[in-house]
């Protein structure tokens, strides 16, 4: 009779759920164990010892770079304000070494010849004043003359003094032909405009 209730009771426990029932799972992995590793191959070589330089040293060094430095900025503060220079505009050397042989001696003048040279600047300067003032008195006379028959035509008619201040469209295009200083050259044939430009170029 034990055992068949000993039976009965293992006969449950089969019939119970196998949630109820703990399962222990081991883990096992199926990956190979990696027992050796490399690295990248390091092309280089052992650091070099520091070498002990004497501080004085160092600050000896540092003290000339600095001074190098205050000097180049002042031999560039010196020619901030320098213009570039233009070889049209610069007179040849062979000129200034024979400008000492090619310089005249002034011309010794007689009290009377300068007295007579102030006498006719000043009567120059005298006549210049007058001709300048009797220009600006014709000129004033020419616009009061305007602005009077102005103010008449605008009593006369507001239409006709509207086109009166209208400016002359037709003076625009305005060409003058007169005298020039050289005359002109018969059967000469004027460049077409191109050439070479030899001019310097300058680094900003």
């Amino acid at each position: 009779m034990m055992n068949l209730s000993l039976l009965r009771q293992f006969s449950r426990l089969a019939l119970r759920p196998p949630s109820r029932i703990p399962i222990r799972i081991r883990n096992i992995t199926t990956t190979p164990a990696v027992q050796f590793k490399t690295t990248d191959q390091l092309c280089a070589e052992p650091m070099k010892k520091k070498k002990k330089i004497d501080p004085q040293i160092v600050k000896a060094r540092e003290e000339r770079r600095r001074k190098k430095l205050e000097k180049q900025i002042r031999r560039l503060e010196k020619n901030a304000r320098q213009l570039k220079p233009i070889d049209e505009l610069e007179v040849p050397l062979d000129l200034l070494d024979n400008f000492g042989k090619r310089k005249r001696p002034q011309p010794k003048l007689t009290a009377e010849v300068i007295e007579a040279r102030a006498l006719l600047q000043k009567d120059w300067a005298r006549y210049k004043r007058e001709e300048y003032i009797s220009n600006v008195a014709q000129i004033d006379r020419i616009m009061a003359a305007q602005r009077r028959a102005l103010d008449k035509l605008l009593e006369e008619s507001e239409d006709l003094y509207n086109e009166a201040i209208m400016p002359d469209l037709q003076l625009i295009p305005y060409e003058i032909k007169g005298p020039v200083a050289t005359p002109p050259i018969k059967s000469y044939e004027s460049p077409d405009g191109e050439y070479i430009d030899v001019s310097k170029k300058w680094d900003n």
